[in-house]
């Protein structure tokens, strides 16, 4: 008897035929509204009276809501392996995670061989089979960056770039019934995927003992392989044989299935609704009770099974089994790994990724990441510029679930914001009321990270700093506690949240007082940055004088072999009025020579708008910021120089004042309240020490203050920067207050014991 403990899931096996297209479709939907799992297609090329199951695939997916989609199984002579990677990886992309890929060697050669495929021996077939799922997984493997060489005689790739990776991790069932082919599900797939119909008695038995002793023997635990089961019978009123009887004779029969062969999938071919119905409705749940009461019984080990290899990649010192239940969570060789590891800038190992749903998930996080070894990082957005929202080794709290936008009062314009939403996706959500939040310059940004730093953008010398205008949060602080507050209820919480919320507790929303925004006009300017120092003083002297509608950013690129270094500046005139803007605009035309200028009036939707938002950081960036009081000759000629010195490959300057120097200093725990810029240099070389010593010399001395999420140097000092002594001590006292045991420690760490 062989019980792997696989949860029990069911499905239909249907004929993709193509006398009514609509049809098959039609019992795809039924399969799901009835309760089902799975739904899978037979998969022949060749066959003029069927439609291409591809397609269908891909037509009931989008027909479809929950259940999972297969072939069974795809007809791999017919179906390049690349090809179907991609596909495959596509469809679970499109879908939400729903694609599964069932494989076959090939059979019904003739017919092969005339759609031009080729013919194999069934010892070729097996070898071709092997490849093919070598080229597949290596497609998958979008995290890995070289290209992929795989394959042999059969299928092969040479070179071919990787990606995209499916959503989640695709299960591969071959449908298997040799020796061989049963060694190749052991050794490469997921699921044994055989028919009733092509079994003799007994076949299941030695089946299972192939496979689990050739899973053995290549490492693995037998109870990684799925086996999945296509059943035939017919609903009758009497018994007569298996699966030929009543529901109950069918519950007896799959009971019996699960518990002694180990099957967890069982696949009813049939195109008849009614069976359908009978077995979802009236098999599917009593096979299901009755198999977890004799499992309760037997103490068997159920729940999902993580391979020898992926247990490998578990980092020492994390508790992975004492994981919240119901927790998503992501180690290291799981399929979503790869798209969570990492932030905009920097390449992350973490050794664990949870993304709660809730708040009350927020507090189970939080309280399993306190008991484990190693540093805990918090991300809303992950574009951060200082990376610290991952990290080597530890855990990983991403917030990007909570991502909510709706609005709280039409009158004031009050809205709240889950701290795991982009603002591009705020952006687009205000911009039919006419509304918007100044709130950085890519719409990749996290909501929860900005909301708590600062927020310089491109709207910032009209509106002010996005923190300026949050007026209430939701925040788990250190000991769990889910604490709302705003004006009346802990209002210095909310001071400190406004400048230094990473240091405070993990924001779960924020409600921020958006303000009415008509079209506005933004401009890009590309100009010849040969001489950057003068650049930057016309600029930067340009910008301070006009009038506060006008918020500029300016990049500026080293030269590199081939081209000489140039700068774009971003403008945003924060009116519909074209005129207006033109005569703002256009002295900034005599800055340096113009290499390319464009304008238009847009809704501020379409300056910050939504994006895809997937990081895969290359290293770990190298970056020195500071606050620059007020663009002097000097100033501008000594950061000219930084640009010219081999050691910066990027500079930027964002515009600060206006409107974002109106609030006292010590009206949020972001005292910067009199400087005209931020400043920030990339480094263009390896290590740090080249840039810290350029900036140090050159940068340093003219600036006064230091935004947070531009700043990469480690050194204590730079806390000092950020934040001034006055306000530092608010903020001692609040961590001793709220986190008194320095649970948040690794974004600019303020000590609560000085």
């Amino acid at each position: 008897m062989t019980d792997y403990g696989h949860e029990l899931t069911f499905g239909t096996f249907l004929t993709p035929q193509a006398a009514d297209p609509q049809a098959p479709v039609a019992l795809a939907v039924l399969s799901e509204d009835a309760g089902l799992d799975l739904v899978t297609f037979q998969d022949h090329p060749y066959q003029p009276a069927f439609l291409d199951t591809w397609t269908l695939l891909t037509w009931a997916a989008a027909r479809t809501e929950r259940v999972h989609l297969a072939a069974n199984v795809h007809n791999l002579p017919l179906r390049p392996p690349a090809v179907l990677a991609r596909s495959v990886a596509s469809l679970d992309l499109l879908s939400g995670g729903r694609a599964e890929l069932g494989l076959g060697a090939g059979a019904f050669w003739d017919a092969i061989e005339a759609m031009g495929g080729r013919r194999l021996t069934p010892g070729q077939g097996v070898d071709a089979l092997s490849e093919a799922i070598d080229v597949i997984r290596g497609l998958w493997d979008a995290d890995e960056r070289r290209p992929l060489r795989a394959g042999g005689e059969h299928h092969h790739v040479s070179g071919a770039k990787r990606g995209p990776a499916p959503l989640h991790d695709v299960g591969i069932w071959l449908g298997a019934y040799k020796p061989r082919m049963l060694r190749l599900v052991a050794e490469k797939a997921d699921g044994w995927l055989p028919s009733m119909g092509y079994l003799q008695p007994g076949d299941l038995v030695r089946g299972n003992a192939t496979i689990d002793e050739a899973a053995t023997a290549a490492g693995r635990d037998p109870r990684e392989i799925r086996r999945l089961l296509n059943l035939s019978g017919r609903f009758t009123p009497a018994s007569d044989g298996l699966l030929v009887g009543p529901p109950e004779r069918w519950v007896d029969d799959l009971v019996r299935l699960a518990l002694e062969d180990g099957i967890g999938t069982f696949v009813l071919g049939t195109d008849d609704p009614r069976d359908i119905r009978t077995f979802a409705e009236r098999v599917a749940p009593a096979v299901r009770d009755q198999v977890a009461a004799a499992r309760a019984a037997a103490g068997t080990r159920t729940g999902p099974v993580r391979s020898v290899s992926r247990l490998a990649k578990r980092v020492e010192g994390i508790d992975y089994d004492a994981a919240p239940a119901g927790l998503d969570a992501v180690e290291p060789g799981d399929r979503r790994y790869g798209a969570l590891r990492s932030t905009y800038m920097r390449r992350g190992e973490p050794g664990l990724v949870l993304l709660p749903r809730t708040h009350d998930e927020v507090v189970d996080a939080l309280a399993y990441a306190r008991a484990q070894r190693g540093p805990l990082a918090v991300r809303s957005g992950g574009h951060g510029i200082s990376g610290r929202s991952t990290n080597d080794g530890g855990v990983v709290l991403d917030v990007r679930r909570l991502d909510q936008v709706e609005v709280v009062d039409e009158a004031t314009r009050r809205v709240r914001l889950g701290a795991g939403a982009t603002w591009g996706a705020v952006a687009a959500a205000l911009a039919p009321r006419g509304w918007a939040i100044s709130s950085g310059d890519y719409g990749g940004v996290g909501v929860g990270g900005l909301a708590t730093t600062g927020g310089i953008g491109l709207l910032g010398r009209s509106y002010g700093l996005t923190i300026d205008h949050v007026v209430a949060a939701e925040v788990v602080t250190a000991d769990g506690t889910v604490r709302r507050v705003d004006a009346e209820h802990e209002p210095e919480l909310l001071w400190g949240l406004r400048g230094a919320g990473g240091n405070l507790g993990v924001v779960t929303w924020v409600e921020v007082e958006a303000a009415e925004v008509p079209d506005v006009v933004f401009a890009t300017m590309v100009f010849d940055a040969s001489e950057p120092g003068v650049l930057l003083e016309r600029w930067g002297r340009m910008v301070e004088a006009s009038p506060r509608r006008l918020t500029s950013f300016l990049h500026l690129q080293a030269s590199s072999p081939g081209r000489g270094p140039i700068a774009q500046a971003m403008t945003v005139w924060a009116d519909d009025d074209a005129q207006a803007a033109v005569e703002a605009l256009e002295p900034m035309l005599g800055v340096a020579p113009v290499l390319d200028q464009r304008a238009q009036l847009t809704p501020y939707a379409g300056i910050v708008g939504p994006v895809a938002r997937h990081h895969d950081g290359a290293a770990p960036p190298v970056s020195r910021s500071g606050l620059l009081p007020t663009m002097t000759a000097d100033a501008a000629a000594d950061l000219g120089r930084v640009l010219e010195s081999g050691e910066a490959m990027l500079l930027q300057l964002r515009a600060t004042g206006g409107a974002g120097n109106d609030l006292a200093p010590d009206a949020t725990a972001y005292a910067h309240r009199h400087q005209a810029f931020s400043v920030t240099a990339f480094a263009g070389r390896p290590g740090r020490a080249g840039l810290d010593g350029t900036w140090d010399r050159l940068a340093y001395p003219h600036m006064d203050g230091l935004y947070l999420s531009f700043e990469t140097d480690p050194r204590p000092e730079r806390l000092l920067d950020a934040f001034p002594p006055a306000t530092l001590d608010r903020l001692r006292a609040l961590k001793r207050t709220y986190d008194p045991d320095h649970v948040f420690d690794q974004n600019f760490p303020i000590d609560p014991r000085g």
